[in-house]
């Protein structure tokens, strides 16, 4: 069982820090990236989204238990985003109706784990959509786990996520005031992390929203 911290160390001035000259992050795995969050979204790569095709969430294996400590994936979120933690049973078995969870996207609380649900920072057929649809099932398997950067997933309401499904910045944005610049920083993160492409009405958005934030310095190491 690993409760990861919820933000990245900060960098050692030793890490290589690379923006490549064409604007994309230089894509080695285990480079990291820190750079203001107005020059990772001009990095994004910007491409059309053809058809769905071939799409299903079952492309992306979750919830494993990629420690096998009886702990998967989804219970790993569970207890790493607690406010209160939950009570657990035998190996990870979490008591329903024990716990206590705030959603940051809708400013909501939840008692109960089946209010909660656990949400891909970029949704599954999103990320299929932006690049996924080539990478291997052990990549997507990865991508649908990630719990080596706390950004990639977390726990929320489920009526938030639900509403959330999946759409895109362009499309939808979390409801609660102060959760937009969190959420955009988060979503640009995470495409650079996993060298996801936007769209050109992603992009747009992407750009715009990010023009009304304090433009944060964004530390990410690339996974793919």
């Amino acid at each position: 069982m690993r409760i990861l911290p919820a933000a990245l160390a900060v960098l050692s001035l030793a890490a290589p820090v690379v923006l490549l000259p064409s604007g994309a992050a230089a894509a080695v795995p285990g480079a990291v990236v820190s750079a203001p969050l107005s020059d990772l979204v001009a990095a994004l790569p910007v491409e059309d989204e053809g058809p769905r095709n071939g799409y299903s969430r079952e492309q992306f294996k979750h919830w494993i238990d990629a420690d096998r400590d009886g702990c998967n994936t989804r219970n790993e979120v569970l207890l790493r985003d607690a406010s209160v933690a939950p009570q657990i049973t035998g190996r990870c078995a979490i008591v329903a109706g024990t716990g206590v969870w705030s959603s940051w996207y809708d400013d909501t609380t939840q008692t109960d784990k089946f209010d909660v649900d656990i949400d891909h920072m970029v949704p599954l057929g999103e990320a299929w959509d932006s690049g996924a649809a080539v990478w291997t099932a052990a990549e997507r398997q990865a991508y649908a786990n990630d719990l080596d950067d706390a950004r990639s997933l977390l726990a929320v309401h489920d009526s938030a996520n639900q509403s959330k499904a999946d759409r895109d910045p362009a499309q939808w944005m979390p409801p609660a005031v102060g959760a937009t610049c969190r959420y955009i920083s988060d979503w640009v993160t995470v495409k650079t992390r996993w060298g996801l492409t936007a769209d050109p009405a992603e992009h747009a958005a992407i750009q715009r929203i990010a023009a009304g934030c304090d433009n944060p310095v964004i530390t990410v190491t690339l996974a793919r």
